[in-house]
């Protein structure tokens, strides 16, 4: 099973940016929809960017326009860089498999606080 680790958080002001990455046990992203999710303080996972095998992306309405996903096969890595930050970003982050998510990582912080 793959394994992934998620990195790049961390603490911005409204507005600001970050650029998180989720590197992959193996090479899937050739093979497999993958996808970026959130889950804030007592609320549910929710999906929030997703990337096929093709490199064709889709966004939750919340986010589109400001977070751009991209991956990079070779280097086993995808990306996902989020600009204009709102207070309701604020989540851990992580990612998995778009299609039956399995061995969650610890995720990466992010909280957007002035």
């Amino acid at each position: 099973q793959v394994q992934f680790v998620e990195s790049g958080g961390g603490l911005v002001q409204p507005g600001g940016s970050l650029r998180l990455s989720c590197t992959a046990s193996r090479n899937i992203f050739s093979i497999h929809t993958v996808a970026w999710y959130r889950q804030a303080p007592e609320k549910a996972r929710e999906l929030v960017a997703s990337i096929t095998p093709g490199g064709s992306p889709n966004y939750d309405a919340s986010v589109k326009g400001r977070f751009t996903i991209s991956r990079d096969a070779a280097k086993k890595t995808m990306y996902l860089q989020i600009n204009s930050l709102k207070p309701e970003d604020t989540a851990v982050y992580h990612c998995n498999l778009r299609f039956n998510p399995t061995n969650w990582g610890q995720g990466t912080q992010v909280t957007v606080s002035s």
